[in-house]
């Protein structure tokens, strides 16, 4: 029970990613705001955390909704009068109108961008107040592997998450004398249900090629990595850029020939 005491909120966590780290930081102990849009799909999250012997609540948070980034903070701490874990997982591309810098739409390349980095820089600018006058806590924002290795398409994800690391340096510095640690977790080609129904068998074994691990990664494989962070495991670690993506672009480009001759 690693977060025994411990209050956390996790936005976009009804599916996918999101909805693994609730689940794991349940089951280590902590009480988990889902931080989501439908009431409906979170009381199904809540009650299957809570069978397990956890514990959970619902606050609402719309990607659309500017005001709930600061307010779904507002009203957990309210509630609870702590909040010692954030993990900003909230994050959206179009890949209609996302492309490359030429044949993208700008409009949609700004809405991106501002998009993306609001979900993150809003709730923590509300939680880290109230994290240092608790004494601590620990930031982790979801960020992409498409941060650090260019792409021919999706530039507004790309950057936007891009931004996102440098945020999580800036916050790490500016708060670790309060105890604020904040660290990101860069996910690789991760098995959600959104992903797999929009990518070709014929995408997922060429870009299996590229993966040392050879296999996608599970959601699960990121709210390990997320747990580490927000527990005290990591109390010596604040700024890290952590890649989780099965060794993808760590390899030289003849790696895929010679491997898979």
């Amino acid at each position: 029970m690693k977060l025994k005491n411990k209050v956390a909120l996790i936005t976009a966590s009804t599916k996918g990613i999101g909805l693994a780290c609730a689940n794991i930081l349940a089951e280590n102990g902590a009480l988990v705001y889902i931080g989501a849009r439908s009431e409906e799909l979170a009381k199904e999250v809540i009650n299957n955390i809570e069978e397990k012997g956890g514990k959970a609540k619902f606050v609402y948070f719309n990607g659309k909704e500017k005001e709930t980034y600061t307010s779904m903070v507002n009203q957990v701490i309210e509630n609870e009068g702590k909040l010692d874990i954030l993990v900003n997982n909230y994050g959206v591309t179009d890949v209609r109108f996302d492309r490359d810098v030429v044949k993208g739409d700008s409009d949609k390349f700004f809405e991106i961008v501002e998009g993306n980095l609001q979900s993150v820089y809003l709730p923590c600018k509300a939680a880290i107040p109230t994290m240092i006058k608790n004494g601590g806590g620990s930031i982790v924002n979801i960020s992409s592997i498409g941060s650090v290795i260019p792409d021919l398409s999706r530039v507004a994800y790309c950057v936007s998450k891009a931004a996102i690391n440098s945020l999580t340096q800036n916050i790490a510095a500016q708060y670790a004398r309060y105890n604020v640690r904040c660290n990101a977790v860069l996910p690789g080609l991760i098995g959600t249900k959104a992903a797999l129904d929009n990518m070709s068998d014929e995408f997922i074994e060429g870009f299996l090629k590229h993966i040392p691990l050879n296999r996608i990664g599970d959601p699960c494989d990121i709210a390990k990595v997320v747990l580490f962070y927000a527990s005290d495991d990591s109390s010596y670690i604040t700024g890290d850029i952590e890649e989780v993506a099965g060794g993808f672009g760590k390899v030289t480009p003849q790696y895929s020939d010679s491997v898979h001759e």
